[in-house]
């Protein structure tokens, strides 16, 4: 009769994972970078409209600066520039110069598909996500119709030879003065310099305004891969006086976000793994402001506004600001801007998150493989808090050893719990053990582990990193859930060594807990999987070492 329960039990875990893998065929989680471009397959340029929403060439959401004409919507002039680097694919629209699309080479869309490159910034009928820039202010270019440039060609690339490419697009005004819009692209670097060139032809003194902003309407975030407890932020993020770095929703600002002026500075728009943010003059008193487009009710901005410059008859003035578009790359994004690295964010256990960051890239550099590093990570730390862990260990052997013990103090008092606690008080006593002592090293790791847990969840180079065999994707689910299951059966394996608890109900829960973490585990990034599973194995070895040295010493002792 048991052997027929088991069997049982064991036919419906079969079925159960077999129901598993066909709903995840049938019902697969489509990422929302998939699931538009399937959309908007069929949208090209000559199929968008020439509207202002389309082309992001709109000037009504421009600054607005104390004394300028208010700005009125012009007509696109449809025409686009090409540019092409090692690592950027960038489309600059003609009418204002914006950025309205760039593409990462380096970073597939999907992992199975080739020659399809991640989109971070664009603009179509289903998403806005543009970087603005241009002059407004008194004598400003912008501020009452976006300026139309001109180029030598519609297309460029880096050559193979250079280090850098610069992209000029140039505009004369009705009085000529002549701007230059520069963009400058260097090679391996997702870091855009922006420059705007004035030359005072004229013979009145020429006044404006530097301005950049990010446009991005409220679609889901393209790079995150979902799963249970997925949550990386997405909306824009800044640094000021008071606070190095805080993040507000697209909600948040609905409610009004006061601007703020800062030397320097940054403002950036965030979302899971990927990142583009304006970097200003680090000597300008610059004004960052958050906003809702006033044309387009789901379209939000973040930009900053520069202090007000001069160009005298006869002279040149040079205005800069640059433009960061592409990965959450921690330790490129520190060198750029302070406090920019911030925006990969550990939360409040950063400090612990930021050396466990560090020790993951090193040993990668070393074994060239994210899922073996994060082995070898799980192995240090675990080496790290050995003796944390030996302790814990050795007062969970001395517990078990005792049980008998204790079952028979339960069997003499009975019902009677003030009889019962004294003597399982002085049975502690005498055996020394203390009762806490499985339990204070393991909270004292506890926040190693969740600081661990965000690094491989905000980590960039974890997308798309293989390990071996089927998991060819450490950033999302195990498609076949083995690495859930065997974590599963590890945990449970674990909790077997350990004490069970006196009170019958916390003694179900605590052999039911393997089931719910297993449940809870099936939808996350296999990396965390990984880990976790690594992390009970190295528990279970650990374990049973300890409490077969601690029998081997009682057994000496009674001898």
């Amino acid at each position: 009769m048991e052997s027929l329960k088991y069997f049982l039990i064991g036919g419906l875990a079969v079925v159960s994972y077999m129901l598993l893998l066909a709903w995840q065929q049938d019902y697969p989680s489509v990422p929302a970078t998939e699931a538009v471009s399937q959309a908007a397959a069929q949208i090209t340029v000559s199929d968008l409209p020439a509207a202002p929403a389309q082309t992001g060439t709109a000037v009504s959401d421009v600054p607005s600066i104390a004394g300028s004409a208010s700005v009125q919507p012009v007509a696109s002039a449809n025409a686009r520039i090409q540019v092409t680097t090692d690592v950027l694919n960038v489309t600059l629209d003609r009418n204002g110069g914006d950025i309205i699309e760039v593409t990462l080479p380096q970073y597939k869309r999907q992992i199975d598909v080739d020659n399809d490159p991640f989109v971070l910034l664009e603009n179509s009928a289903q998403r806005v996500y543009v970087s603005k820039s241009g002059l407004v202010g008194r004598n400003g270019i912008d501020s009452t119709s976006r300026a139309v440039y001109q180029a030598s060609s519609n297309s460029y690339s880096l050559a193979d030879s250079a280090s850098s490419i610069n992209i000029d697009l140039t505009h004369v005004t009705s009085d000529g003065v002549q701007v230059t819009k520069r963009y400058t692209f260097e090679r391996g670097s997702y870091l855009v310099k922006l420059s705007y060139i004035i030359n005072n032809t004229s013979s009145n003194v020429w006044q404006a305004n530097l301005f950049g902003q990010i446009n991005r309407t409220t679609f889901p975030d393209p790079s995150s891969v979902g799963g249970v407890g997925m949550s990386s932020f997405l909306g824009f993020a800044a640094t000021s006086v008071d606070d190095p770095y805080y993040k507000v929703e697209f909600a948040d600002v609905d409610a009004g976000i006061t601007p703020h002026q800062l030397t320097g500075g940054w403002i950036a728009m965030s979302q899971h793994y990927f990142l583009s943010a304006w970097i200003p003059s680090a000597d300008a008193m610059n004004t960052f402001s958050m906003r809702r487009s006033p044309q387009n009710a789901s379209e939000y901005i973040a930009g900053f506004t520069g202090p007000e410059f001069s160009v005298a008859p006869g002279s040149t003035v040079t205005q800069e600001a640059s433009i960061y578009a592409g990965p959450k790359d921690q330790y490129v994004l520190r060198d750029i801007s302070p406090n920019l690295d911030l925006t990969i964010d550990y939360g409040w256990l950063w400090f612990v998150a930021q050396p466990i960051y560090w020790l993951l890239t090193r040993i990668n550099e070393l074994v060239g493989n994210y899922g073996w590093s994060i082995v070898l990570l799980t192995l240090t730390v675990k080496g790290l808090f050995y003796k944390l862990s030996a302790t814990s260990y050795r007062s969970m052997a001395n517990m078990r050893r005792v049980m008998p013990k204790m079952a028979q103090l339960k069997e003499r008092y009975g019902d009677d719990k003030m009889k019962l606690q004294k003597a399982t008080m002085e049975l502690y006593q005498k055996e020394k053990i203390n009762p806490f002592g499985g339990c204070l090293p393991m909270l004292v790791q506890m926040p190693v582990f969740i600081a661990l847990y965000w690094v491989l969840l905000e980590s960039v180079e974890l997308r798309q990193a293989p390990f071996m065999l089927w998991i060819n994707d450490l950033s999302v689910m195990d498609p076949y859930f083995i690495l859930p299951l065997l974590m599963g059966v590890s945990m449970y394996a674990q909790s077997l060594l350990s004490p069970a608890p006196a009170d019958p109900m916390q003694a179900k829960i605590m052999r039911f807990m393997p089931v719910v973490m297993t449940i809870f585990f099936l939808w996350f990034p296999a990396g965390l999987v990984l880990y976790w599973l690594c992390n009970s194995v190295l528990g279970i070895l650990q374990q049973w070492y300890i409490t077969r040295k601690i029998d081997k010493e009682y057994e000496a002792k009674k001898a």
